[in-house]
């Protein structure tokens, strides 16, 4: 059986973005994955776009996602093959994410974490490694503001530095989670994705949800 590709974009978003528990689950999955952080609790702010997809023209479809501790996390599968523009535009996002909190009668110190999480299927930074996170920094690497008080952050993962044809047991759970974006659609006529669906429990959750996707316009 193949499964829907995450590489479109509303399969990813109806997989992390449904308003239901195995949606959000995968979403906190996602989150404690790429964020390298615990997350117990999400919530998706503007899940009614997933719902309403087929009706609109031109749809705006990143999840705006809020944790417990309120902070805000813009979460974009951006699959344009060309560096034109992106990050301009995801600085862009990041500022108007972080303005939008409401801060009459309270200090400047109150305002929440706010981080935009991009997966790219293309090679953006100039680096080895497939996730990076950006903050305010001067030209010698000094944080404009203590590490502990940053509280505006980029996180890029460029799903295209992944070396496919490594072994699945030397793979980390940002990697497996890439390959498994990258090759899901094969389902389980690709090997590494069928031991990680029989062997993985993140995985097997993952696959359970984009099994529930059956419209074949969507696997491409």
């Amino acid at each position: 059986m193949h499964s829907a590709n995450l590489l479109n974009d509303f399969a990813f978003k109806y997989v992390f973005g449904e308003d239901c528990k195995e949606a959000n689950d995968a979403l906190k999955s996602l989150l404690t994955v790429f964020l390298e952080r615990k997350v117990h609790h999400v919530v998706v702010k503007n899940s009614e776009l997933v719902k309403y997809y087929s009706k609109m023209k031109n749809p705006r479809l990143d999840l705006l996602v809020e944790f417990d501790d309120r902070t805000m996390v813009d979460l974009e599968m951006q699959l344009r093959q060309t560096q034109d523009h992106l990050p301009i535009r995801f600085s862009y996002y990041l500022a108007r994410l972080h303005s939008s909190q409401e801060l009459e009668g309270k200090y400047y110190g109150e305002l929440k974490e706010t981080i935009v999480l991009v997966l790219f299927n293309v090679n953006l930074i100039d680096n080895n490694r497939m996730c990076n996170t950006f903050t305010l920094k001067n030209e010698d690497g000094l944080s404009f503001v203590k590490e502990t008080e940053d509280r505006m952050k980029i996180r890029t993962v460029e799903m295209a530095k992944l070396d496919v044809n490594k072994p699945l047991k030397e793979m980390n759970e940002q990697e497996k989670m890439i390959y498994y974006f990258l090759n899901c659609h094969k389902g389980m006529d690709d090997s590494k994705i069928k031991v990680m669906i029989e062997s993985d429990g993140v995985i097997q959750m993952l696959e359970k949800r984009v099994e529930t996707i059956s419209d074949d316009g969507w696997k491409k």
